[in-house]
């Protein structure tokens, strides 16, 4: 068998670009704790994303988790389960409940339609998941969190450098939250960050990821500890020179697959949204077995007896979980699991050869029945 062909590859710079950016660490000694590299990626993220506020951590979890916490927030927090634990995660960790909204079937995003009748006196947030680089309904999100006041944070991991009607998807709600994870378009190894509308969140987001630390002899609140290193701030500032160019190359990917498989009996592919600019982050395909003549399973099966790593992305949905036995009703979002039994996300990076695209096209469409 031939190597095996994994479902991501993480984009790097030459190992020169990096020697030379983390040569200053060596010289300095300072490691962590907000230096040169964590200010220098810091101010080009709030250029390249568009936004005037960012805290950098140590991954998107914490930016999530803590973004939570900052907002000092009760009760119930509306969300997907269509989504990573992370998410999910979150909100149970902060103490709050969620509730599962159900799915546009069509972009996989929290139906707005069905948003609305889940609140209640006890909803204090919506923290909807632009998935797969499809924007959530950003207009219809902002009109009922402004009809009930609640606050909206976006998981935005999926949707790094892409804009919706000209404007960076960091721009959204009160919190808009990104991974920059090895597997992400952008990533500093390991790393996350919010970016924020409001200063006073930015404030205690520092003090939460820094232990409640204002001052060497002055700790003002109780905080945990997820300051981004600065060598993942020196990988980010790489791979932020190149990102554009990686989507690029993503594109042509994209645009392969789409080329072997669009019309398809019994595929259905992921389609560019109107007024968004991409960033090929995934390419999802939902397989119906009545049309198509085989399962998602059995295509899993056969691309990875072929040596290549196709991922059920997101199965299961994070409301059936063994950690949540018993405590939600995956009745109640029919689309989400639907879909959830019979994605696959089908390899994707930039360094993916097109011939290798064609072969796992080849794959796919030999299970045919």
């Amino acid at each position: 068998m031939s190597e095996q062909i994994l479902v991501t590859r993480s984009s790097i710079p030459t190992l020169e670009e990096y020697i030379e950016e983390i040569r200053p660490i060596f010289a300095s000694h300072w490691l962590t704790n907000m230096g040169a590299k964590h200010k220098q990626l810091q101010a080009e993220l709030c250029t390249y994303l568009g936004v005037e506020n960012i805290e950098l951590l140590t991954n998107g979890h914490m930016a999530l988790e803590l973004t939570l916490q900052a907002m000092n927030l009760q009760g119930e927090v509306i969300t997907t389960p269509f989504t990573f634990a992370s998410t999910t995660h979150a909100i149970v960790r902060n103490g709050l409940t969620p509730v599962f909204c159900d799915i546009n079937p069509d972009d996989f995003t929290i139906d707005t339609a069905k948003l609305e009748a889940l609140i209640t006196d006890r909803t204090c947030a919506i923290l909807p998941v632009h998935v797969y680089g499809n924007v959530c309904s950003i207009e219809e999100i902002d009109r009922i969190a402004r009809k009930y006041g609640l606050k909206v944070i976006y998981d935005a991991c999926h949707t790094f450098g892409e804009t919706y009607r000209g404007k960076s998807t960091a721009c959204f709600g009160d919190a808009s939250c990104f991974s920059f994870h090895a597997t992400k378009v952008f990533n500093s190894i390991e790393g996350g960050a919010v970016c924020f509308r409001d200063k006073k969140l930015g404030s205690i987001l520092y003090e939460l990821k820094n232990f409640g630390i204002r001052g060497p002899e002055d700790v003002v609140s109780v905080g945990a500890n997820a300051k981004m290193n600065e060598f993942c701030a020196a990988m980010g500032l790489c791979n932020l020179r190149h990102v554009d160019s990686e989507i690029a190359r993503r594109k042509a990917v994209y645009e392969r697959y789409v080329e072997r498989l669009d019309g398809v009996d019994g595929l259905r592919l992921n389609r560019i949204q109107e007024h968004v600019k991409p960033n090929y982050a995934y390419f999802p395909v939902i397989f119906e077995e009545k049309v198509f003549g085989a399962s998602r399973e059995e295509v899993f099966d056969k691309l990875g007896a072929n040596g290549i790593i196709a991922r059920k992305y997101f199965y299961p949905l994070t409301n059936t979980f063994t950690a949540f036995h018993g405590k939600f009703d995956v009745s109640l979002t029919p689309n989400a699991l639907h879909i959830s039994k019979r994605v696959l996300t089908l390899p994707m990076y930039a360094d993916l050869g097109l011939d290798v695209v064609d072969r796992i096209c080849d794959v796919i469409l030999s299970c045919r029945g």
